[in-house]
């Protein structure tokens, strides 16, 4: 299917529920997602039919944007929970921290930002078009 081009960008926006959430900025998150890497990296360093180099790498400049490994790790986790019958996230949340500092010393950065996946597409609760004004008057205020 050929994807049709927009000559007027727009942001749509959504309400989700995030249900059962993979909540990646939770401590207990960041443990079971320590667990899911070493597990996943096990093969690769027990068995001579595994590589290195067949081993996914992030990559792309210091901020990563090509995150190959951490997409693999987060779905090899849900493979297992399914495998052992568990109760399946409905969605995935993440902070990236991204960017230069907005400041001198600023412990915050410009592309920094939050990601949500919806494994569940029911949560999707409804979608819509923001409003021109709306992303002006956000503007607005970041240039006083």
């Amino acid at each position: 299917m050929k994807r049709k081009k927009f000559h007027e960008p727009f942001v749509v926006g959504a309400v989700i529920d995030l249900g059962y959430c993979f909540d990646l900025m939770s401590h207990n998150a960041m443990q079971a997602l320590k667990a899911a890497y070493h597990s996943f990296r096990r093969p690769y360093t027990k068995s001579p039919k595994f590589h290195d180099a067949d081993f996914p790498e992030n990559k792309g400049s210091r901020d990563l944007l090509q995150r190959h490994l951490d997409c693999t790790v987060i779905n090899y986790l849900h493979e297992n929970r399914e495998k052992a019958g568990a109760v399946p996230f409905d969605s995935v949340r993440g902070v990236f921290v991204e960017g230069d500092p907005v400041y001198p010393a600023a412990g915050f950065c410009d592309k920094t930002h939050i990601q949500i996946a919806v494994r569940n597409p029911s949560l999707i609760k409804g979608i819509f078009r923001v409003p021109q004004e709306h992303l002006e008057q956000t503007s607005a205020l970041s240039n006083r």
